[in-house]
Protein backbone atom coordinates (compact mmCIF):
# COMPACT_ATOMS: atom_id res chain seq x y z
CA UNK A 1 0.00 0.00 0.00
CA UNK A 2 1.27 3.40 -0.99
CA UNK A 3 1.37 6.03 1.54
CA UNK A 4 2.92 9.72 1.28
CA UNK A 5 3.91 11.56 5.21
CA UNK A 6 4.41 15.10 5.25
CA UNK A 7 7.34 16.63 7.94
CA UNK A 8 8.77 19.67 8.43
CA UNK A 9 5.68 21.96 8.96
CA UNK A 10 6.03 24.61 12.31
CA UNK A 11 5.56 27.67 13.35
CA UNK A 12 8.19 30.39 12.08
CA UNK A 13 8.02 34.19 11.95
CA UNK A 14 7.67 36.15 8.64
CA UNK A 15 10.68 36.45 6.30
CA UNK A 16 11.67 33.46 7.83
CA UNK A 17 12.35 29.65 6.01
CA UNK A 18 11.17 26.02 6.01
CA UNK A 19 11.98 22.87 4.29
CA UNK A 20 8.64 20.11 3.71
CA UNK A 21 9.19 16.79 3.28
CA UNK A 22 7.03 14.32 1.91
CA UNK A 23 7.84 10.51 2.49
CA UNK A 24 6.86 8.22 -0.01
CA UNK A 25 6.56 4.24 1.18
CA UNK A 26 5.50 1.21 -0.86
CA UNK A 27 5.77 1.22 -4.54
CA UNK A 28 4.82 3.40 -7.39
CA UNK A 29 5.13 2.14 -10.99
CA UNK A 30 5.10 5.21 -12.29
CA UNK A 31 4.73 8.56 -11.33
CA UNK A 32 3.72 11.24 -14.15
CA UNK A 33 3.77 14.55 -11.39
CA UNK A 34 3.80 15.73 -7.61
CA UNK A 35 3.20 18.49 -6.10
CA UNK A 36 2.61 20.75 -3.51
CA UNK A 37 -1.21 22.15 -2.19
CA UNK A 38 -2.36 23.77 0.35
CA UNK A 39 -5.59 24.71 2.07
CA UNK A 40 -5.69 27.77 4.78
CA UNK A 41 -9.03 28.51 6.47
CA UNK A 42 -11.98 28.57 5.17
CA UNK A 43 -10.89 28.47 1.82
CA UNK A 44 -10.08 26.01 -1.20
CA UNK A 45 -7.68 23.70 -1.53
CA UNK A 46 -4.47 25.47 -3.93
CA UNK A 47 -1.62 24.33 -6.02
CA UNK A 48 1.74 25.68 -4.50
CA UNK A 49 4.18 24.02 -6.83
CA UNK A 50 4.23 20.96 -9.02
CA UNK A 51 6.96 19.08 -10.60
CA UNK A 52 6.82 16.75 -13.34
CA UNK A 53 8.98 13.48 -14.12
CA UNK A 54 10.87 15.22 -16.26
CA UNK A 55 11.74 17.47 -13.81
CA UNK A 56 9.51 20.52 -15.05
CA UNK A 57 8.45 22.69 -12.47
CA UNK A 58 5.01 25.08 -11.90
CA UNK A 59 4.65 27.39 -9.36
CA UNK A 60 1.90 29.66 -8.51
CA UNK A 61 2.33 33.14 -8.73
CA UNK A 62 2.49 34.05 -5.30
CA UNK A 63 5.16 32.00 -4.36
CA UNK A 64 7.12 32.76 -7.46
CA UNK A 65 11.18 33.30 -6.26
CA UNK A 66 10.64 32.32 -2.83
CA UNK A 67 9.65 28.52 -3.05
CA UNK A 68 11.62 25.95 -4.77
CA UNK A 69 10.24 22.50 -5.22
CA UNK A 70 12.37 19.56 -6.08
CA UNK A 71 12.57 15.68 -5.47
CA UNK A 72 15.20 13.15 -4.69
CA UNK A 73 13.97 9.69 -6.43
CA UNK A 74 16.76 7.38 -4.48
CA UNK A 75 15.19 8.67 -1.70
CA UNK A 76 11.62 8.47 -2.79
CA UNK A 77 11.29 12.37 -1.15
CA UNK A 78 9.77 15.26 -2.22
CA UNK A 79 10.66 18.44 -0.74
CA UNK A 80 9.34 21.80 -0.69
CA UNK A 81 12.09 24.62 0.31
CA UNK A 82 10.32 27.98 1.54
CA UNK A 83 12.29 31.51 2.09
CA UNK A 84 10.90 34.45 2.39
CA UNK A 85 7.42 33.52 4.04
CA UNK A 86 4.88 35.25 4.99
CA UNK A 87 1.81 35.36 6.61
CA UNK A 88 -0.54 34.38 4.14
CA UNK A 89 1.53 31.61 3.65
CA UNK A 90 -0.26 29.92 6.68
CA UNK A 91 -1.94 26.89 5.94
CA UNK A 92 -1.98 23.06 5.55
CA UNK A 93 -0.15 21.74 3.13
CA UNK A 94 -0.47 18.27 1.29
CA UNK A 95 1.83 16.63 -1.06
CA UNK A 96 -0.04 14.68 -4.03
CA UNK A 97 1.35 12.25 -6.58
CA UNK A 98 0.02 11.61 -9.64
CA UNK A 99 1.13 8.30 -10.08
CA UNK A 100 0.12 4.47 -11.10
CA UNK A 101 0.98 1.40 -8.54
CA UNK A 102 1.17 -1.42 -11.40
CA UNK A 103 1.77 -1.74 -14.68
CA UNK A 104 -1.30 -0.73 -16.97
CA UNK A 105 -2.99 0.48 -13.77
CA UNK A 106 -4.56 3.87 -14.26
CA UNK A 107 -3.20 6.70 -12.81
CA UNK A 108 -4.61 8.61 -9.79
CA UNK A 109 -3.78 11.11 -7.05
CA UNK A 110 -2.59 10.03 -3.88
CA UNK A 111 -2.14 12.48 -1.38
CA UNK A 112 -0.52 12.89 2.31
CA UNK A 113 -2.33 13.99 5.66
CA UNK A 114 -1.03 17.41 5.89
CA UNK A 115 1.59 19.43 7.50
CA UNK A 116 0.63 22.98 9.36
CA UNK A 117 2.80 25.77 8.30
CA UNK A 118 1.88 28.76 10.43
CA UNK A 119 3.96 31.93 9.55
CA UNK A 120 3.56 34.80 12.64
CA UNK A 121 5.26 36.99 15.15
Amino acid sequence: QVQLVESGGGLVQPGGSLRLSCAASGTFFSINAMGWYRQAPGKERELVATITKIGSTNYADSVKGRFTISSDNAKNTLYLQMSSLKPEDTAVYYCNYYAATYFGGRFKDFWGQGTQVTVSS
